[in-house]
């Protein structure tokens, strides 16, 4: 659960519509669900959520390579590039 001295902002106000949703707006952006934990004093607490598409589960599960891509983005922010030319040769084509 988390603790409320983590918020941000200061609270706001929000009413649900007729059927009794809240719309979240910007700060939904990025967002695939939510987690909600419920509260025993009646607080709801909404935790963001974004799914991983499966293609892409296996480099979350893999630490080495997701190192790798993590350092590899490091080095790009930071101009550590160079070309190595087209690799156009490699691509796989139909016939």
């Amino acid at each position: 659960m988390m603790k409320e001295e983590s918020f941000r902002a200061p609270p706001i106000k929000v009413r649900p519509d007729s059927k009794g949703r809240i719309s979240l707006g910007k700060w939904a952006k990025g967002v695939s669900s939510f987690i909600v934990h419920p509260g025993v004093d009646g607080k709801l607490v909404l935790e963001p959520f974004s799914e991983v598409p499966a293609k892409e589960r296996w480099l979350f599960d893999n630490r080495e390579a997701l190192t790798a891509v993590k350092q590899g983005l490091s080095e790009a922010a930071q101009g550590k590039v160079r070309s190595r030319g087209s690799f156009k040769k490699y691509l796989k084509t139909k016939e």
